[in-house]
């Protein structure tokens, strides 16, 4: 327990991955009114939108107009999803987006073809070119995303040893190519990951990559997703995506109705709880979570926003 972190950070998802799944589309305003509150509460980073095919993903085609009317707070960096050329072109041309230089790849065969309509070896083709892009935009390249790095609906269990390679094929591309890996995200996209897992794939990496900063992307799907993190904040990781009220999931994953992305409020609980500072102000974020569950109009699984904090409980006992 000695390596726990003093501090984590949360990167709020719930505003794009959050949502992306919800029958209901939401507002552009009550978008706003969201990413606004998460903001006061004290979240430093969300990712806002993504910039993808309306048809394909309806409840984010009005993110251009969101980042244009967003209210923008000094410290607050407010990020986005693209997935081919054309939605980086998009966001570029935003010209309000924090923008990271991110490679991304699937572990999954079969699920990068229903995600992306491209194979492991194609997206890996490609990026020479999106090195090509971002260094024309003046932005370095220097993060990896590893989808689906933990199991597979379609494939099942996925070997640490193909996540290990394709980590160690990326970085050989982008060396050859004048970048380097500093950021690695690895993404249990379906919910199969256990603290077990986490702690051996996360621990192979850093044994082999100790340099690299590493983000864990979490699923709820099975109920593991707060469990695995604090085994991931064990072995030093300090940083992880998050949804308020668990808002989340993937649409093209096969598990309907199933819980999202690990709980912001919940995690944040837990962090209060074994003394690491998070800079988030858990009452406000909890407001934020009945209020997203307000906007999407069914119950959230997030477990704070209706069983409360511990605050009034050890004030009556002080």
């Amino acid at each position: 327990m000695s390596d726990l972190p003093k501090r984590v950070k949360m990167v709020e998802v719930g505003p794009r991955d959050g949502l992306q799944i919800e029958p209901k589309i939401l507002s552009t305003e009550q978008k706003l009114r969201m990413i606004d509150a998460l903001a006061d509460a004290g979240v430093s980073e969300i990712e806002v939108g993504s910039f993808v095919n309306p048809k394909a993903v309806p409840q984010m085609a009005d993110t251009a107009e969101v980042f244009a009317q967003l209210r923008k707070r000094p410290g607050v960096r407010y990020t986005a999803l693209w997935l081919n050329p054309k939605g980086l072109e998009r966001a570029l041309e935003s010209g309000r987006i924090d923008i990271d230089g991110k490679l991304t790849l699937t572990a999954s065969e079969t699920f990068v073809k229903r995600n992306t309509n491209r194979s492991i070896d194609e997206t890996v083709a490609e990026m020479p070119d999106w090195i090509a892009r971002y260094k024309g935009a003046g932005i370095v390249t220097d993060a990896l995303g590893v989808m689906a790095a933990f199991g597979c609906n379609f494939e099942g269990y996925i070997p640490e040893e193909k996540v290990v390679g394709l980590i160690a094929r990326t970085m050989q591309v982008m060396g050859d190519h004048g970048s380097a890996l500093e950021n690695l995200l690895l993404a249990d996209t379906m919910g199969w990951a256990t603290p077990r897992q986490i702690k051996s794939l996360v621990g192979k990496i850093r044994d082999k990559w100790p340099e690299l900063e590493i983000t864990l992307h979490l699923h709820d799907t099975r109920g593991c997703a707060v469990a695995n993190a604090i085994a991931a904040m064990e072995l030093g990781v300090a940083t992880f995506d998050s949804s308020v009220g668990g808002l989340g999931g993937c649409p093209f994953a096969g598990h309907k109705g199933a819980a999202g992305n690990v709980c912001t409020e919940d995690l944040v609980f837990a962090c209060g709880e074994m003394g690491i500072e998070t800079g988030i102000d858990l009452d406000a974020l909890v407001e934020v979570a009945k209020l997203a569950e307000e906007f999407v109009g069914h119950p959230l699984p997030g477990k704070v926003m209706k069983g409360g904090t511990l605050t009034r409980f050890k004030a009556q006992r002080a």
